[in-house]
């Protein structure tokens, strides 16, 4: 992965490699080494032994530099770091300034150190989001264990998974039960309880219990895969402001380096001042030239902006940037704001009836049914106390999309739709605005009405309300729902617009025409989770795809995804983004404005290499150590 947590390139040629904890042992030591030495040498002042002990601290701490700016320049990279910091510290030598010679190559080195320290701080997001990725799996075979790597395991074996071991593979639980550390993938703190019966994603850990696991997804598209794919394609996907810093450099250096030679030959030639005098300026002008304050901090802040959050995935500093700038954003009903799954929210006896006989007759009628909403008449039943166990239920009958008949303990019974009800009854039924109404007749006579609705997620209002204090000028709902359910959401979430009734392609019609309405210079996010999501995700600016276990194909046409069923990290994904570029401009004016400053002052004698190296390893450092805030985003 190319990234700036790996390398980081100054377009001039320079490159920062990131060392293991031995190589910084190493250049700690050498750093003090350095230090003592070059404090000994000015307290020994300008004599023989003051330079012996400047010239010993130079080497010590600038060998590396020194081979580094050989090896490029033999290489093509004349305008590399390293060889402007050689000529500057060669010439300050020759001019017989050795303690600010050895001062420059001592700080530029230190500057180095605590880039690289900084630079760890973002990488360890990324290093430890690599360790989700389990070694080994244990497949039972004849009822022995065998261990192999995850992608041996052939789809519908079964593996073994031991308190302590990370899940090597997706799957649906056969045996067992237990607590799961999802912290890595979702960043959720508390641990998720499972059982036999419920879907377990790879790169969890297993707390507690032996678990058997049948194996439902190929080693390759495990979710644990999935994750690493997107983390490692996202340091590809540069931003509009990264990739003009890294074009900035390539001009600009040179552009500096041939002004620093025209420095130190034509003012002395035109005045007669001395040439010394003039190439000290030109070696300050070198020293202070290097972009590298620009070229590392500002990728930097991108990078660690991508790495900040657990839970939220990225997939580029581009898409970091386009949901910075959001002003519209555009939500999924089921699934995303809702939880997708069915609740009994009233139930409305007619007239010679409780509610008690209703659900008794619906739960039973449904005792088999496996669609969702059936599911739920039967869980309302049971949760209440009641059984179907002991009644009689025969003659059962589905009529695909309307509802369903039956023989329950002598009545028969149908329910489902007001269609189905007036078609098989001659009893007039009143109507209810409700798509989520199930009718119910005994005997054919109308017995009343159980209404169904899809839950709200808990944080779903908190977020459209945090969205609204970021500044988002609009949101909207699409849903496929009826327009009396669409209207009862949006009113209860406080929703802007929705657009209710929607097929998939109706929907990319209104984001399409949301798009043409919109603010020049403003984005629209939308935010998903189904497989009809996919194409209205990919043409939105920023498409956001909800929850570990949404849609394959959400996923994969999506921008950004967050780990969790949460739509409230849309608004911390917000913050992310627009602290990162926040950030990134701040190092960028910072860094120019120094820079161009002292540039100035060194051209006119007024700065010299103290300020330099201030312009140049200070400002890195700070810029750099400020790139860090973006991984400190509040949620």
């Amino acid at each position: 992965m190319d990234s700036a947590a790996q390398s980081h390139e100054c377009g001039c040629g320079c490159t920062h490699a990131q060392a293991e904890r031995s190589a910084y042992l190493s250049m700690r030591t050498r750093i003090a080494a350095a230090a003592l030495l070059f404090l000994l040498g000015m307290l020994c002042g300008e004599g023989t032994a003051g330079t012996i002990l400047f010239l010993a601290a130079y080497l010590l701490v600038g060998a590396d530099v020194l081979c580094r700016a050989a090896v490029h320049l033999h290489r093509g990279h004349i305008f590399g770091e390293h060889f402007l910091m050689s000529t500057a510290t060669i010439g300050a030598l020759a001019l017989g300034d050795y303690a600010e010679a050895v001062a420059v190559m001592l700080l530029y080195q230190l500057g180095e150190f605590l880039q690289d320290r900084a630079v760890q701080r973002a990488r360890r997001s990324i290093t430890a989001l690599m360790d989700i990725r389990p070694d080994t799996a244990r497949v039972l075979m004849d009822g022995r264990e065998e261990i192999v790597h995850p992608a041996a395991v052939a789809l519908g074996s079964t593996i073994r998974i031991y308190p302590g071991e990370r899940v090597p593979l997706d799957g649906i639980i056969r045996k067992g039960e237990g607590l799961l550390d999802t912290s890595a993938l979702t960043g959720e703190s508390m641990p998720r309880a499972v059982r036999a019966g419920n879907e377990i994603i790879s790169g969890c850990i297993n707390q507690t219990g032996v678990l058997e696991v049948r194996v439902t997804t190929p080693y390759e598209e495990s979710t644990v895969e999935r994750i690493l794919s997107l983390v490692e394609e996202a340091t590809d996907k540069k931003a509009t402001t990264e990739a003009f810093i890294t074009r900035f450099a390539r001009w600009y250096t040179p552009a500096v380096v041939i002004g620093a030679v025209l420095l130190a030959l034509i003012p002395p030639l035109v005045t007669g001042d001395p040439f010394s005098m003039w190439i000290y300026r030109a070696l300050t002008f070198l020293v202070i030239s290097c972009p590298c304050a620009l070229v590392i901090s500002v990728p930097l802040s991108f990078f660690a902006g991508i790495a900040s959050r657990a839970g939220i995935l990225i997939k580029g500093g581009n898409y970091l940037e386009a949901l910075a700038k959001a002003d519209i954003v555009v939500f999924d009903k089921t699934g995303t704001l809702t939880k997708g799954s069915f609740h009994v929210a009233s139930v409305v006896p007619a007239e010679g009836f409780n509610e008690e006989d209703v659900l008794f007759y619906a739960a039973n009628a449904e005792r088999y049914s496996t669609h969702p909403i059936g599911r739920s008449i039967l869980r309302a039943f049971t949760g209440d106390g009641g059984t179907t166990e002991d009644t009689d239920v025969h003659a059962l009958e589905e009529n695909a999309g309307r509802g369903i008949s039956a023989h329950v303990g002598g009545h028969f019974i149908l329910l489902g739709t007001h269609d189905l009800l007036t078609a098989k009854n001659t009893v007039n039924i009143p109507p209810v605005p409700h798509t989520g109404a199930v009718y119910l007749s005994v005997d054919g006579r109308f017995a009343g009405v159980v209404h169904v609705a899809d839950e709200l997620k808990e944080d779903a209002a908190e977020a459209i309300r945090a969205l609204k204090e970021r500044g988002i000028r609009e949101t909207v709902m699409l849903t496929g729902d009826s327009c009396w359910i669409g209207a009862s959401v949006g009113k209860s979430l406080g929703i802007d617009t929705v657009h209710a009734e929607l097929l998939p392609q109706d929907k990319v019609a209104q984001v399409e025409h949301l798009l043409s309405a919109k603010k020049e210079g403003k984005t629209l996010a939308y935010v998903g989770d189904g497989i009809n999501d996919a194409p209205v995700l990919a043409r939105a600016d920023v498409g956001i795809a909800m929850g570990a276990l949404g849609s394959d194909a959400a996923i994969e046409a999506a921008d950004i995804v967050l780990m969790t069923d949460e739509p409230k990290k849309i608004a911390t994904a917000i913050d992310i983004a627009r602290k990162t570029m926040h950030i990134a401009w701040q190092n960028i004016v910072f860094a120019i404005g120094i820079k161009g400053i002292v540039l100035v002052l060194g051209a006119l004698g007024l700065a010299g290499l103290w300020a330099a190296i201030f312009a140049d390893v200070g400002v890195t450092v700070l810029a750099i150590l400020n790139a860090m805030r973006a991984l400190s985003v509040k949620e």
